[in-house]
């Protein structure tokens, strides 16, 4: 593998121009006219079967080896963020729209493995298969590729797919686990019916406000004496609403939450049992209540094999010290997780905070002042072209 990373630190300087490029015209959703087309431009010399995608802008391009056999696929996503930026970069975004996630490098590492990859086609027995994803912050662009059939793009299904995200972090240093690696992103909404009234005379109206007060307590004691702290839930509160006249008591009042849990089946348990709780807090108040809960995102599960085979590959790219195996997941979600329920694979953090910050105090993917090294995409090629190369490297 001392091939690859000669090679990908050759092309270091491109890539990080193509990501400087595409920090600059961020795009939103899943509509990226500017970054699809910077996509096709740098994939066109390299000979691949390039198709986009019906309904979002989409790019799936497929690499046939010189001999047959298993095929994989490789994911980055391409959107960014409504977040207008604060970083001062000089190629910072000035359209209201910011590369906050690191989705810009994702796609510069990804153009990066498939340049190595192809370089290398005559040692390749199989197929990799490179998805450039729109609507991953939006939710919905991973299985809209799905559907669009990404995963057979090369013929059969894929055998294997793999992807990495950029995180604060000390830089290329990598980072995974076997199992559950993040968690899946629910929206709790909660909706309580009383009766309005003058503020001066609470005891002739049926008041929703403190019953969703009450609620917003209950919701805690309630995840903590139902679910075991070893396979986590996290049900945050981030909304409130009520009536918007100071002197009168309104007649609905309700909150928003957002709901993260490291298991599918913690997310069936609360659909079971939060309406009742809910309802029967408003019952003792006189009230009524509808309890919504949206599944969004599930819960991101690296399978065995492929993240310890992930993890052997990157120390042997890499060296040891340079690969770390998570003791937990977090709470953090992606829709990679749809993937990953069709077939094997792994999801890797990147560490990408520059010199100069300290990784622990860095900000945080989503922050307008969040940034990321592309010093590291050299480094991201080359591990996703190594994690295709351990499924149809053929010497």
């Amino acid at each position: 593998m001392a091939s690859l990373r000669r090679d990908a630190a050759g092309m270091q300087a491109e890539l990080a121009a193509i990501r400087r490029h595409l920090h600059a015209i961020p795009e939103v959703g899943f509509d990226l006219p500017q970054t699809q087309r910077v996509i096709l431009d740098a994939l066109e010399p390299l000979g691949l079967e390039v198709s986009t995608g019906s309904d979002l802008s989409a790019v799936t391009a497929v690499l046939r080896g010189a001999a047959d056999g298993p095929s994989v696929l490789l994911r980055g996503d391409m959107d960014a963020l409504a977040i207008a930026e604060e970083t001062g970069l000089p190629y910072a975004s000035t359209n209201g729209a910011m590369h906050a996630c690191g989705h810009d490098l994702h796609v510069a590492g990804l153009i990066g493995a498939a340049r190595l990859l192809a370089a290398r086609r005559d040692h390749i027995a199989g197929s990799v298969v490179f998805m450039f994803q729109p609507g991953e912050e939006a939710g919905g662009g991973a299985p809209l590729m799905i559907r669009d059939g990404v995963l057979e793009a090369a013929g059969p299904r894929v055998d294997a797919a793999y992807g990495i995200h950029v995180m604060p972090g000390v830089p290329g240093v990598f980072q995974t686990r076997a199992g559950a690696l993040m968690g899946s992103a629910n929206s709790v909404r909660i909706r309580i019916r009383g009766q309005g009234g003058h503020g001066s005379r609470p005891y002739q109206a049926v008041d929703p406000v403190p019953v969703v007060a009450e609620i917003v307590l209950a919701l805690q004691t309630w995840v903590t004496r139902r679910f075991d702290v070893f396979d986590p839930v996290v049900l945050t509160v981030t909304q409130l609403f009520a009536g918007e006249v100071i002197n009168a008591i309104p007649d609905e009042a309700g909150l928003g939450a957002t709901l993260r849990t490291a298991s599918n089946s913690a997310v069936a348990q609360v659909q079971r049992e939060l309406p009742a709780l809910v309802e029967r807090i408003a019952a003792a108040h006189g009230c009524t209540a509808e309890t919504e809960v949206i599944v969004g995102y599930p819960v991101t599960v690296n399978s065995d094999a492929e993240a310890r085979g992930a993890i052997e590959t990157l120390r042997s790219t890499f060296g040891q010290d340079r690969v770390e195996e998570l003791p937990t997941a977090i709470m953090a979600s992606e829709d990679f997780s749809f993937v990953l329920a069709e077939v094997p694979g792994a999801f890797v953090f990147l560490g990408a905070t520059p010199e100069g910050i300290d990784p622990a105090s860095a900000e945080m993917n989503h922050s307008p002042r969040a940034v990321f090294d592309d010093g590291v995409l050299g480094d991201q090629a080359a591990a996703l072209a190594a994690l295709a190369l351990r499924h149809v490297g053929a010497g």
